[in-house]
């Protein structure tokens, strides 16, 4: 079922809704990340004094250049762990659209919902996203004591999570959030393994950047077949 789900989330990659989603969904990436590395700068320049006196020494300047160096390359070395977890977090914004493509395509028969409440959506984005930050934040710690471990971490971890919100933001549009959970809660273990399956790519370089809108895709098909669905058509090419 989750192979299945997969391979029909990868078979429309092409859809220009899927490309619409990645693109929006990298761009508020990025301009996050920047927004963090500005607001360290203006605090640096506020709060810290650009040089100061050491006994025996005297006065030691350039202490912003050190720091703001020092700083871009933590930026730098941080937006590697957390670039494809926000950019998970970030397409949560843009859930349905990613569900309707899907299910224009391949459920046609289903009727049409009404999209959820712009508030709702924002909220459960921003929860998503600051959960994603926290979890792959205190994963950092992990990793210093990981060892050989530390892809499984960062698999189980980000599986857990990206199957968890996924799977609850698709479910609601059709269940509501109360149903959306119930289901959720009596297939726990089939999507936590679909979000490992999503998880695990997160670590090879540009293929990550695909998996956020693969994800959504995946957690919708995936939806219907645990929901027992019968609007499935398969597309000319029999995915």
């Amino acid at each position: 079922m989750i192979l299945t789900s997969f391979a029909r989330a990868l078979a429309q990659i092409g859809d220009p809704r899927f490309f619409r989603v990645l693109i929006l969904g990298l761009a508020l990436t990025v301009a996050l990340l920047i927004g963090v590395y500005g607001l360290f700068v203006w605090a640096l320049d506020a709060f810290i004094p650009g040089s100061f006196t050491l006994p025996w020494i005297g006065e030691v300047g350039g202490v912003h250049t050190v720091i703001g160096w020092g700083s871009a390359v933590v930026v730098l070395v941080l937006s590697v762990f957390l670039m494809v977890p926000v950019a998970s977090a970030f397409t949560g914004f843009f859930v349905e659209d990613v569900a309707q493509a899907v299910e224009d395509r391949h459920y046609p028969r289903l009727p049409l919902v009404p999209r959820l409440p712009l508030g709702d959506t924002l909220i459960d984005a921003a929860n998503f996203l600051g959960l994603m930050l926290i979890a792959n934040l205190l994963a950092l710690i992990l990793y210093f004591f990981a060892g050989p471990f530390i892809p499984l971490i960062f698999w189980g971890i980000n599986g857990y999570l990206l199957g968890r919100e996924y799977f609850t933001l698709v479910a609601m549009r059709r269940l509501g959030r109360v149903g959306a959970r119930s289901l959720r809660a009596r297939h726990s273990g089939t999507i936590w393994l679909a979000g490992v399956l999503m998880a695990a790519p997160l670590s090879i370089p540009i293929v990550n950047l695909l998996i956020p809108v693969l994800g959504v895709a995946t957690f919708t098909h995936l939806f219907h077949a645990l929901n027992g669905d019968q609007g499935f058509v398969s597309s000319p090419t029999g995915v």
